[in-house]
């Protein structure tokens, strides 16, 4: 069988430090420390809440929301932090699909190491972009997923304002 290669630009800022880790404990409180929304690829802020992409996308424009405080427990969210964290889904949504027009999404929330949490203590909120015909036999036969859009094109492009209020 012959080598795979799949082009995935984003991974050359990751590899030589650009994209650095946020933090050594849990990056859900590292990411919003930053000075740079930019380098974070964060693309809104609330009081309580923040969204930004997923370094590790399931596909284009996935992105996560997430409160800032350290919380793992759904039932553990005060309600404002609940509704901010839906308020910023929202708007997510609607900067999708205004730029990438999806046909639809996934949203979803781990809970638990069981229930497949890659930080089980900090929860937060997936949504991801679909579109009709998103998957073909690379995931399936050849266990591979192409992400057609670098992490910076993305952010930029879902960062785009229209006249409304931007944060850092």
């Amino acid at each position: 069988m012959s080598q795979k290669r799949l082009w995935a630009p984003w991974r050359v800022g990751y590899i030589s430090g650009i994209l650095k880790p946020q933090s050594k404990g849990c990056p859900f409180c590292g990411i919003p420390k930053a000075r740079s929304d930019s380098k974070r690829l964060i693309l809104a802020r609330g009081r309580l809440s923040f969204s930004v992409l997923n370094l590790f996308p399931y596909t284009n424009g996935h992105l996560l929301v997430a409160p800032y405080r350290h919380v793992g427990r759904f039932e553990s969210l005060t309600g404002e932090e609940w509704l901010e964290l839906f308020s910023l889904a929202k708007d997510a949504m609607r900067r999708l699909k205004k730029r990438m027009a999806p046909h639809g999404y996934n949203l979803g929330i781990n809970l638990g190491r069981a229930a497949g949490a890659g930080i089980p203590g900090h929860l937060h909120l997936h949504i991801v972009p679909r579109w009709v015909g998103d998957t073909n036999f690379m995931p399936v036969i050849a266990e591979s997923k192409v992400i057609s859009q670098s992490l910076a094109a993305a952010h930029s492009l879902l960062r785009k304002t229209d006249g409304e209020k931007r944060g850092r």
